[in-house]
């Protein structure tokens, strides 16, 4: 993919004094232009030609490579939609082809994307994972390391569909659709277009989306119903797939999805629930009844669902000047600033519990007894009151956004909308702008203060990769666990006993290689090369 020679030509990398302001070589102590790019060049080059497996990446590695972790640990094998993955690894590709305009990030690219074509479910979506050795060798990882992954229940049953959930099918989307217009290659159409029809013909008659898709016969999870069918808020479905449209709507000129649209944004605002909790639920009935999820996800109204609901109706009212989008966002903050916890209770600035109970108002609390998926279970009750919060939401600047967009008038409101065919492009000359971390962990919880580009440029390791220290590991899968809690188990939180195969963080963890790193730095380093060549 990369030519070593040309990567090396620029000489042996030189120690570089950090500096946090940096526009080029001339600074003292700054790297040039060449000694930037030829950072990008070798780090890309090690991703494509040590990291890949045809083309795609999952999000962490041990330095030997002998282990590796999506979400949960990976077959060497496998790749993984979900960020910091596949797609993500595919955009900044584009950014980096498009800062430098090197041809070898273009076929970076077209190579993750082949990946990712290569593992599009029949339906035209994606499911989180992607295993090239085959539908046996992901049923057999369904059925030993998901099965055994206590708090991650997604992963403990194989659907055989696709998913929207975390983004999967989405994003694997929206690469495409760059993909194809960078250059006008047709060969990138027919795998969008599935894409495309894959939300389309998911979408229920009332306007929601399932989490997965197509059904795939019937399923018990833990003795409750399968949520996977239902209308589904959480992990921002309906928000991202009405996303989705409204750029093949503009980019594509691809009017069928204009109905679709506006009877996702309706569903979207007649899901608000009624009195004493004018909120929204993570996932509802197809009738439009809260509904749970997950064993840990019990059926109510959500404070940040309901925050991320307020945020979208404005959205849509600016899309449409329809005011209805507008008229029970009162409601919805005045229970906001009713549940809102006492200062007392906060924790790290999050001021509201997760829970609470669709008809009564009462706040719900979630606990688990056992110690793995085996003996192990989730239960819900009242016993609320001593709980600290969980989530961080600014009711006050929801409450300034509504005063300013309900003083707008519907012209003015829609002045920038892509749904009336205005304002600007919804696809940037650059995607990955800011840091991405999706659920990986390791990412999460590195600090981005010493990534300046003095750092990144000397910080690159002999081999091509900034190493990570991964804190969050599992226990490899050692068969099903004990139907009771071994002797003198104590529940830590993220990961119950050595069968739980569920990612856990420690204080240390040793150094390796990350997707998600890799990411968030070739970002920075593109965002100086393109400043600096604009001048």
């Amino acid at each position: 993919m990369f030519n070593r020679r040309s990567v090396l030509a620029g000489g042996a990398a030189v120690a570089l004094t950090p500096t946090s302001a940096l526009s080029g070589a001339s600074e003292q102590g700054a790297p040039s232009i060449a000694q930037v790019e030829d950072a990008m060049r070798r780090a890309t080059m090690f991703m494509t030609e040590k990291v890949a497996v045809r083309g795609g990446y999952v999000w962490s590695y041990l330095a030997d490579q002998s282990r590796r972790w999506g979400e949960m640990e990976a077959l060497p094998s496998m790749i993984w939609t979900q960020a910091p993955g596949t797609p993500e690894m595919g955009q900044v590709f584009l950014d980096a082809w498009k800062a430098t305009g090197d041809e070898a990030y273009y076929q970076a690219a077209e190579a993750a994307a082949q990946a990712l074509v290569d593992g599009q479910h029949p339906s035209g979506g994606w499911n989180y994972v992607i295993d090239f050795a085959g539908e046996d060798s992901l049923r057999h990882w369904y059925e030993t390391v998901g099965r055994n992954g206590w708090r991650l229940e997604e992963f403990q049953h194989y659907y055989g569909n696709a998913t929207f959930d975390d983004h999967a099918t989405v994003e694997c989307g929206r690469f495409l659709l760059r993909l194809h217009l960078a250059k006008g290659d047709a060969r990138w159409r027919p795998p969008l277009d599935r894409a495309i029809g894959f939300v389309l013909d998911s979408q229920y008659p009332v306007g929601g989306w399932p989490q997965r898709w197509p059904r795939m016969g019937e399923f018990s999870n833990h003795g409750k119903p399968d949520y996977s069918g239902y209308i589904t808020l959480n992990d921002e479905v309906a928000d991202e797939n009405i996303d989705f449209l409204l750029l093949v709507l503009q980019q594509l000129a691809d009017d069928r999805v204009r109905e679709p649209i506006l009877r996702a944004m309706a569903c979207y605002r007649d899901l608000q629930h009624a009195d004493p909790t004018p909120g929204w639920a993570l996932q509802y009935t197809l009738d439009m009844q809260p509904a749970g999820a997950r064993t840990y996800e019990p059926r109510a109204i959500v404070p940040h669902t309901t925050a991320a609901a307020i945020s979208k109706m404005m959205d849509f009212y600016q899309l449409t000047g329809d005011r209805s989008f507008l008229q029970g966002l009162p409601r919805a903050l005045d229970w906001l600033d009713s549940v809102e916890l006492p200062r007392e209770r906060w924790s790290e600035g999050r001021n509201f519990l997760r829970h609470y109970e669709p008809e009564t108002g009462r706040p719900l609390a979630v606990h688990r007894r056992g110690s793995n998926a085996q003996n192990g279970e989730y239960y819900v009750d009242y016993n609320a009151a001593g709980d600290r919060g969980e989530k961080h939401i600014d009711v006050a600047r929801l409450r300034t956004r509504l005063a300013q967009v309900a003083a707008l008038d519907p012209e003015e409101a829609t002045r920038n909308s892509a749904l009336k065919g205005r304002g600007p492009s919804l696809l940037p000359d650059y995607v990955v702008t800011r840091d991405v971390g999706g659920s990986d962990l390791n990412v999460t919880a590195t600090s981005a203060s010493a990534r300046d580009v003095a750092h990144l440029v000397s910080g690159l390791n002999a081999e091509g990769y900034w190493p990570q220290e991964l804190k969050t590991t599992s226990h490899p899968y050692r068969g099903p666990g004990p139907s009771s809690p071994p002797p003198g188990f104590v529940d830590r939180g993220q990961v119950g006993d050595e069968w739980d195969t569920s990612p856990f963080s420690e204080p240390t963890g040793p150094l390796g290689i990350s997707t998600g790193l890799y990411i968030n730095n070739m970002s920075r380093l593109i965002s100086h090369v393109a400043r600096v060549r604009r001048g």
